[in-house]
């Protein structure tokens, strides 16, 4: 039986405040955020004390269209650093590679980069790619990190498997993540039960990436991070592609460490977030809550969205009969 990691009170010097508004929000307009938008997000997540900030993705522009996507959809070195120059912080730069997305030859060592931390984002199918990357970046002298996706649909023999795999390679993270928006606590405490075991068995940290489908993405990684989690994904007002994900704001309000700050999140809000509310569409909806019900993935909903169809009935109606 899992036992908590301390109280409610505890000061836990293993947990991460690990941001990813950059690369999660920019599934929302397709990584096109200003320059002063990332910069001062940048500079928000150093005064807030977060530990690790995610500046986007590393997708190859030989794969995917430079005219379609944003920068941050790149994260070309001259590009990062033109925010964040040497990164003179206590906080790590982070970005992700998508499998089939991302051209290992194309990854700098980490001597040449500012970035300090390449997270892989693989479905189960996948695995022996995302291995291979795992130990390419690490033998170019970064963290890593393994985000599962999709793992709502799995069995457990299956993830059983997946998991023994990637925890005989290097990578130092490996992530729950919720993709569908579909788990609860009580699931999300048992797979914290399995990664965990796994994970501590050979030394290496567990992570927990949620979507707010449901409306659970601040319980499960809370219920999570209770359980001995501690990698805690979030983003700023809870930004992010369909219903979001966990709140920075609400996050760091629940931590007792006195590190995390939460005025400055408080002003990036007020200044950024408020007007880019009444440019982009993200958060809570009926029809990313049907899908997350479902544990079906959200592509529906996005459909939906994007043509502002509120005939929430038949959209369930749709998705029952398929």
């Amino acid at each position: 039986m899992i036992e908590k990691e301390g109280s409610i009170l505890t000061v836990r010097e293993d947990i991460k405040v690990f941001d990813c508004t950059i690369r999660d929000g920019g599934l929302v307009n397709n990584f096109k955020f200003t320059d002063e938008f990332v910069k001062a997000h940048y500079n928000t997540c150093v005064e807030a004390g977060v530990d690790y900030m995610e500046i986007g993705k590393n997708n190859s522009p030989t794969i995917m269209s430079e005219e379609e996507f944003g920068a941050w959809n790149f994260c070309k070195e001259e590009d990062i650093r033109r925010i964040v120059g040497d990164n003179n912080t206590n906080m790590k730069i982070a970005v992700m590679s998508d499998i089939g997305r991302t051209v290992k030859e194309e990854l700098l060592p980490k001597s040449e980069s500012v970035v300090d931390m390449i997270r892989i984002a693989t479905y189960i199918h996948q695995i022996p790619a995302a291995i291979e990357l795992i130990e390419e970046a690490h033998s170019k002298g970064y963290e890593t990190t393994v985000n599962i996706m999709a793992i709502s649909k799995s069995f457990d023999d299956e993830l059983d498997e997946v998991l023994d795999a990637v925890s005989k390679s290097s990578v130092d993270v490996i992530y729950i993540a919720d993709s569908f928006g579909s788990f609860y606590p009580e699931q999300i405490n048992k797979l914290t039960e399995k990664y965990l075991k796994v994970a501590k068995s050979v030394g290496k940290k567990v992570g927990i990436h949620t979507h707010n489908n449901i409306q659970m993405a601040y319980a499960n990684t809370i219920e999570s991070m209770m359980y001995g989690t501690s990698f805690l994904d979030v983003t700023i007002s809870g930004l992010g592609r369909g219903a979001g994900n966990c709140p920075m704001e609400l996050l760091i309000g629940f931590l007792k460490n006195p590190k995390y700050k939460l005025m400055p999140v408080l002003k990036f809000i007020e200044e950024y977030i408020v007007p880019l509310e009444k440019e982009l569409d993200w958060g809570y909806s009926i029809p990313y809550m049907l899908t997350g019900q479902l544990n079906e993935h959200p592509r529906p909903a996005m459909k939906a969205r994007d043509e502002k169809n509120t005939n929430y009935s038949q959209f369930y109606r749709d998705l029952l009969s398929e």
